[in-house]
């Protein structure tokens, strides 16, 4: 899918702030705010209809470095405020800034509403697998085993695998990337921004100092070619250089030399197809599997909240207000006292 390109009211440059960026040297967030700060300009919308809403966290300090509207919102709770937001005023573009803990821990229910109800918002999950503004205490996405401050015999929680969660809650749009490609996150960003409703981009982002090198197997060109899979819609799932792709088996799928296979034959990857897409977030569950990066799944029939809420509202006769007033304080749900 190509995206539209419209000419830049403003620059990257201009999103910059009077505020000191303040991550540790090395982290992942830098990237992501560049590449954040990168696109922003061709979407041809003036910087005041951009909105960036966090929760708590190490990435929601984010709001603070964008030079747009913003808000350091309450622990969990920021897509219901973006919400809120894009319901109030919907001409608004609103990006929620969250992390692993802040969006799967005490934000879950939260998390999933929102992609059940599917307002037009973009959901940036930093995942880290840690909790880092707190100094190094597992998170819901912690890997099992993994030794942290909070579990010096190792995590025994089975980890949350975000995409399939997202999917299981009805999400529309299912993506994701790596703080390290620049240029993947900006492709995804951009195809998050053009969907019609909810979208949810997971970014492996590395904690250099509570949780350094999670993703490196993913990152280092030793590694990249062989555990990684680049998903692109009508394409086939190849991967390690040209070498191996993916076939369907019924319901399984399997590593197969492409020497060895026509090319036909392979799992060509259909974004619309949710069965495939369920069964590609399960490759998180197998280690003999290559993790996928990409746009994972996409919905764009299922109606928008915000669209349907107001449209509600606006075809519903409402009296003048202050004789709806009165007629709720007579009505039968009220009570003489004394």
């Amino acid at each position: 899918m190509e995206t539209e390109i419209l000419s830049p009211i403003f620059t990257s440059k201009d999103l910059e702030t009077d505020q000191e960026v303040r991550w540790c040297p090395g982290c992942g967030d830098y990237a992501i705010l560049n590449s954040v700060k990168k696109i922003l300009p061709d979407f041809g919308l003036p910087k005041h209809q951009f909105v960036f809403v966090s929760g708590i966290g190490c990435s929601s300090r984010f709001p603070y470095y964008m030079d747009t509207y913003g808000m350091h919102s309450i622990h969990g709770r920021a897509t219901s405020i973006a919400t809120g937001l894009k319901i109030a005023n919907p001409e608004l573009s609103v990006w929620v800034i969250t992390g692993d803990g802040d969006a799967l821990s005490i934000g879950g229910n939260h998390f999933i509403h929102t992609l059940r109800r599917n307002p037009n918002l973009n959901i940036l999950l930093f995942n880290n697998q840690i909790y880092g503004l707190t100094k190094g205490q597992f998170s819901p996405t912690s890997l099992h085993g993994q030794v942290t401050k909070s579990s010096p015999l190792g995590v025994v929680d089975s980890p949350f695998n975000p995409l399939a969660l997202a999917l299981g809650a009805g999400s529309t749009f299912v993506a994701r990337t790596l703080d390290r490609d620049a240029k993947h996150q900006q492709e995804i960003y951009k195809r998050a921004y053009y969907h019609p409703g909810t979208s949810l981009v997971e970014i492996y982002q590395n904690c250099n100092v509570f949780n350094d090198g999670a993703f490196e197997v993913f990152t280092d060109k030793a590694t990249k070619s062989e555990t990684t899979i680049f998903v692109e819609h009508g394409k086939p799932l190849i991967f390690d250089n040209g070498n191996k792709g993916i076939l369907l088996d019924g319901l399984n799928a399997k590593v197969v030399n492409t020497e060895d296979v026509p090319a036909n034959d392979l799992w060509i990857h259909d974004e619309n197809d949710l069965n495939k897409a369920l069964l590609l977030s399960r490759f998180f569950d197998d280690e003999n599997m290559p993790r996928p990066f990409g746009v994972i799944y996409v919905d764009a029939k299922k109606p928008v909240f915000e669209t349907i809420f107001n449209q509600q509202i606006a075809e519903r006769k409402i009296e003048d207000k202050e004789t709806a007033f009165a007629k709720l304080l007579k009505s039968n749900n009220s009570w003489v006292v004394g």
